[in-house]
This record gives C-alpha cells, sequence and structure tokens, in this order.
C-alpha cells in the first residue's frame, strides 16, 4: 500500500513537469517506484535528446527528491 501511494505521489509531480517536456516534443512514463528509486522512461523528442540526462538528473530528479523526501534516485529505462 506504502508503494503505490509513493507511485501516486511520484505520478502528481511528473504531471506538474509534463508541460514542461512536451512543449520540447517529449514526454515520461513512469515505470516504477521501488526503494526510492524511480525509473522512468523517456519518449518522443526526449528519448533520443542529447540533453535527456541533464533532464533527468537535474529537472525531473531535483524536482521529485525536493517535493518527496523518499525519493533517492531517478533512473532512466529504455
Amino acid at each position: 500500500m506504502e508503494n503505490e501511494n509513493l507511485f501516486e505521489e511520484v505520478e502528481d509531480v511528473l504531471n506538474k513537469l509534463r508541460p514542461f517536456l512536451q512543449r520540447d516534443g517529449g514526454d515520461c512514463e513512469l515505470v516504477d517506484v521501488e526503494d526510492g528509486v524511480v525509473k522512468l522512461r523517456l519518449m518522443g523528442a526526449c528519448g533520443s535528446c542529447p540533453s535527456s540526462t541533464i533532464t533527468l538528473k537535474a529537472g525531473i530528479e531535483r524536482a521529485l527528491m525536493e517535493e518527496i523526501p523518499e525519493i533517492t534516485e531517478v533512473q532512466q529505462v529504455f
């Protein structure tokens, strides 16, 4: 049950960030949240963008860790 709530919290934060990704022709899909690690799939323009690592770490990861203390890392899955 706790993991389900965490999944929903992460999804809520991602929904706030999505307009910025979509503006650049991309998006992200939440794949899993396990032991504080969020697994994301970057899609559209974000999936092949050379800056996707920066987007993932400096943008998405920072925002998630600021809003949800249980989150320790964001990993990209393909």
